[in-house]
């Protein structure tokens, strides 16, 4: 962050938030922003400067962009609610939620134009900044890497007519600058995208320095290597604040159904026109997905990539929810054991 204070309303402070506050905790209490979040400790921006204030094991709860407020002693006094939310199932096989960014006004879903340019990555990005409810603007990074950058802008841009692209060399401020137009002072930026895209070399261009460090791409594959590492709320020239995040090999979704079907429209509408209420778009007669499928108006691949996402949120959400269940009963088992260990000794 800013080596000088800024203001709550420099931070990205909005009335949203200032109405979540009772009059004693304006008396008593600092307000401040997560501008990193590390294992024990959160570094808070606030209006007094910047602070580290402790957090424990079971506040998990916590992420970068984060409103908070601390105590005197700066330990971690509550959360406020967001206006919004991103997050994915944790990676690998651990049945748990990772939060990733909170109170984002535009998200930067990047992919490069070279070798790593993948179609369903980009609709699983737009998936997720969909469900949090938060404009989305596809950067397509490398374009001085590729000789086919338009005719990959234009693939972009047939998953739904109303997206906002843009195609840039992240090296190159003039383009860059391009991004400027999406934002205003005081909205919050998050960059979404795979190792290796370019996210730290735009940060660093939008930033006029150097913040980030960056890596050559690998000439075997063309994918560049992992170099940010935690996420970091930053402080534009402009006055808007940006925030990189790690890059994502694995993003798993849940809970995302809303995302899903608003990334996939035309093919929920589609779903609609099919003769059956319940048609499972097979072998059905009437079914308008096969037919869209079979005339060519329907990609198969863009199809695929629906049924597929779908599911996988679907599944994740039973999983997780699952896992609260139990997380439920083992905290009732537990307090049912004390009150009756109580009750003995009380009794003695």
């Amino acid at each position: 962050m800013s080596e000088q204070p800024l203001t709550l309303v420099q931070l990205g402070w909005r009335p949203f938030f200032q109405q979540q506050l009772t009059l004693d905790e304006y008396e008593t209490v600092k307000i401040g922003r997560v501008a990193e979040h590390h294992r024990s400790q959160l570094k808070v921006a606030s209006d007094e400067g910047s602070f580290d204030v402790a957090i424990t094991a079971q506040e998990k709860g916590v992420c970068v962009g984060d409103w908070i407020l601390f105590n005197d002693d700066f330990q971690l006094v509550r959360v406020l609610e967001r206006q919004s939310l991103f997050q994915r199932k944790a990676a690998g096989t651990k049945v748990d939620i990772q939060l990733i960014a909170a109170n984002i006004d535009l998200a930067l879903l990047v992919s490069s134009l070279n070798q790593d340019f993948n179609l369903s990555r980009i609709e699983r990005y737009l998936v997720m900044a969909r469900e949090a409810g938060v404009e989305a603007l596809i950067v397509l990074t490398k374009a001085d890497l590729t000789d086919d950058a338009s005719e990959k802008l234009q693939q972009v841009q047939e998953l739904d007519n109303g997206l906002h692209i843009l195609s840039v060399n992240g090296l190159d401020a003039n383009q860059v600058e391009a991004i400027s137009q999406y934002y205003k002072q005081g909205d919050t930026l998050v960059l979404l995208g795979s190792s290796g895209v370019g996210k730290s070399t735009l940060v660093n261009t939008l930033m006029g320095e150097t913040v980030m460090e960056t890596t050559a791409i690998r000439e075997d594959d063309s994918k560049g290597r992992h170099t940010t590492t935690h996420r970091s709320l930053k402080v534009l020239p402009s006055g808007a604040l940006i925030l990189d995040t790690p890059g994502m090999r694995e993003l798993q979704l849940a809970a995302a159904e809303q995302g899903v079907n608003e990334t996939f429209q035309e093919i929920v509408e589609l779903a609609n026109n099919c003769r059956f209420s319940d048609c499972s778009h097979t072998s059905e007669p009437g079914c308008a997905i096969q037919l869209a499928l079979a005339d060519g108006s329907l990609d198969q691949r863009r199809y695929q990539s629906y049924q597929k996402l779908l599911k996988e949120q679907a599944f994740n959400s039973a999983s997780l929810a699952q896992k609260r269940a139990k997380d439920k009963a083992f905290g009732k088992m537990v307090n049912s054991i004390q009150n009756e260990s109580r009750n003995r000794k009380r009794g003695n």
